[in-house]
């Protein structure tokens, strides 16, 4: 038996599996959390700071006109912090991986590199999605806005929408280790996200089969007119969820035939 749950060496020790990786991955992104707290809390505290930015310098130029829309644009924002966060979650930690030097450790677990920077991005969009949500009440305070928060309805519509960009996150992270040094590219992605966030304020069309765009258009009901997972049309959440699907099988194909490639160039360890 050889499969990642069964017994595979002499000793009779059994082999780590899939749970066991999940559980290591999750503890260690917590450790690093509570470990440096300075950094943690920075994050936030410059998310918030963009933020006022955007509101009283937007207040003091638009005046009623962006009061009028201010709950769209907290809502907006709560899903581009998290969106930033699943992108990065990936390519950031893989760039990272390959100035240190410690990237061939992953390549070399029973477990395969894919699966192990899966797990680790996934680790990162969980603590992302606290850090998110303290934003979001700091923003609905400074703003006195009041929206309709159902967990359930929000924390599904969100994980489906930025699961599409989660993958290409991936997809930057097979990039960037197949040619090191990118990130000043892959870093314009994150603007493109405001567009695709901001596709509801138009007619959706197409736009809705990118990242984004429909899971905006979404959540945006849900957290402003208080519709619940269930009350949405069948065929909106059937294309969210291929959409994510499509989006990650995508980012798992260009990772894993980039980091294939470096190997038979020789580069996977260089930089």
């Amino acid at each position: 038996m050889t499969t990642a749950d069964s017994p595979s060496d002499p000793g009779g020790r059994r082999s780590a599996g899939y749970a066991q990786l999940a559980k290591a991955v999750l503890y260690r992104e917590y450790l690093v959390f509570v470990r440096y707290p300075a950094n943690a809390i920075g994050g936030i505290v410059i998310s918030v700071f963009f933020f006022g930015l955007l509101f009283y310098g937007g207040r003091m130029l638009a005046g009623q006109a962006l009061t009028d829309s201010i709950e769209g644009i907290v809502v907006g924002y709560f899903l581009w912090t998290l969106s930033v966060g699943a992108y990065s979650a990936i390519s950031n930690d893989i760039g990272s991986e390959v100035q240190w030097g410690t990237l061939e450790r992953h390549v070399m677990t029973p477990f395969g590199f894919a699966p192990v920077a899966l797990l680790k991005g996934v680790a990162k969009v969980v603590r992302t999605f606290v850090t998110s949500a303290v934003i979001l009440g700091v923003m609905l305070v400074v703003t006195g806005t009041t929206l309709r928060l159902n967990v359930g309805t929000i924390v599904a519509i969100s994980v489906l929408s930025i699961a599409s960009v989660l993958g290409l996150g991936f997809a930057a992270g097979g990039i960037t280790v197949l040619y090191k040094r990118v990130g000043n590219w892959l870093n314009l992605l994150q603007f493109g996200f405001i567009v695709l966030i901001s596709a509801p304020a138009f007619d959706l069309g197409w736009t809705k089969f990118l990242p984004l765009a429909l899971g905006s258009s979404m959540l945006q009901r849900a957290m402003i007119d208080g519709t619940r997972l269930w009350e949405f049309p069948l065929a909106e959440l059937a294309i969210l969820v291929g959409v994510a699907v499509a989006y990650v099988a995508f980012g798992y194909l260009v990772f894993q035939y980039s980091t294939r490639r470096a190997r038979r160039l020789g580069v996977l360890g260089d930089y």
